[in-house]
């Protein structure tokens, strides 16, 4: 006997995941299915502060737009068979033609214009990748990936990808044009 799966839309995810249950967990609609997400430890932490610090400081003295941290969610993919795709951001950079005024209370319907994800030891190479991909067919500009256990950083665009060391410098590119950090400024000090 074959189980068909429940398939959720980005409108019922958002409903299932207000209930009491879901209250304390990091959850993703991928392709129609929640999917658990692990929580992170304190190396992710402290990098996503300092890539917060960072770029904040830059896009809030450029008057650029608007960030969002905490795996805001972002509708990247609604699927007319209802595998739609919520994904969480660590970080995610929201130009201000696309919002001109403060984020809602609500799911993102759109793609950030640069996402980036702190890799823990529980992320999954596989999903890492559909990650990459379902941000930049949904229009992101600019991915990054960070390996703080390797100390590098793969930068993605619609181009192909790129990867950068400590020696190396960070840029925005288009999307944040003049932004650039030196890659060992992203990581904690040994």
């Amino acid at each position: 006997m074959v189980t068909k799966r429940q398939v959720i839309s980005a409108d019922g995810f958002l409903k299932i995941v207000g209930s009491p249950e879901y209250a304390d967990r990091i959850v993703e609609l991928v392709e129609g299915e929640i999917v658990e997400m692990p929580l992170p430890n304190g190396e992710h932490g402290e990098v996503l502060a300092l890539l917060t610090v960072k770029i904040g400081n830059y896009v809030l003295e450029n008057g650029l737009g608007r960030l969002a941290t905490g795996d805001a969610g972002f509708v990247l993919e609604r699927n007319p068979s209802g595998r739609d795709t919520v994904r969480g951001l660590d970080l995610a950079f929201i130009s201000k033609a696309k919002a001109p005024a403060p984020l809602p209370n609500t799911l993102l319907e759109y793609a950030p214009d640069l996402a980036v994800e702190v890799i823990s030891p529980s992320n999954e190479a596989a999903d890492i990748r559909l990650k990459i991909r379902q941000l930049l067919d949904a229009g992101t500009g600019l991915v990054w990936i960070v390996y703080p256990d390797l100390r590098i950083v793969d930068v993605h665009t619609l181009d192909g990808a790129t990867t950068l060391n400590v020696a190396d410098s960070l840029s925005g590119g288009d999307v944040l044009p003049g932004f650039e950090v030196p890659v060992r400024e992203i990581f904690p000090a040994p």
